[in-house]
């Protein structure tokens, strides 16, 4: 560090990851828009993520009784697989777009949509959820907000709870460019600071 620089304040580097965010997300919403109802138009729609599927098709999981939370929800499909399951599914988004896509969608459904920024979660949500999904968000974000992004979604990871992370991965000193930004596997450890612990690791 020069002479001439300063070291910053925890709130004033709070204050600069924050100005990342609102850069970071606001796009999702746009390109919800400009897909004007085109399922197809939206890049990364695919129903149920089939890497999810695959997994609920070698589990016995039975959600009855015990609450659940999509991370990154897009058009909701997710969700509504594990509302089948008998979870009471809470599925969040950053874009309004895509919660009230979901909401026309699924009429009927018993899943409650929500906007909500992950960085910005009702306190209500902190460890409060037996099990939660998270597909692609972390990788959707730049690579200086993962561990913020990381510590956000364990948080709503009830004491005993399960949290499922379907990622694109990439080798240990790769190169990393996006979005998106792969994980490599040393990176699940950032878990461990949201007092997670690792109990399987699959690769599709």
């Amino acid at each position: 560090m020069s002479d001439g620089q300063q070291r910053q304040t925890p709130a004033e580097q709070r204050t600069r990851e924050d100005a990342l965010v609102g850069p970071a997300t606001g796009w999702f919403d746009l390109v919800y828009e400009q897909a004007a109802g085109n399922e197809k138009a939206v890049p990364w729609f695919a129903g149920v993520r089939p890497a999810f599927a695959q997994w609920l098709g070698t589990k016995r999981l039975q959600g009855t009784g015990q609450r659940a939370a999509v991370v990154g929800c897009g058009l909701g499909d997710d969700a509504e697989a594990l509302a089948a399951r008998g979870f009471a599914v809470t599925a969040f988004d950053v874009a309004a777009t895509a919660i009230d896509w979901c909401r026309r969608r699924f009429p009927n459904s018993a899943v409650d949509y929500v906007v909500a920024d992950l960085f910005d979660l009702p306190p209500a949500w902190r460890h409060a959820y037996d099990f939660v999904l998270e597909i692609f968000t972390i990788q959707s974000l730049p690579v200086k907000l993962r561990q913020r992004t990381v510590t956000a979604i364990g948080d709503l990871v009830a004491p005993g709870g399960e949290l499922l992370v379907i990622c694109v991965g990439c080798e240990e000193g790769a190169r990393v460019t996006g979005p998106p930004w792969p994980l490599r596997r040393s990176e699940l450890g950032l878990f461990r600071h949201a007092g997670l612990v690792q109990r399987e690791y699959d690769e599709f």
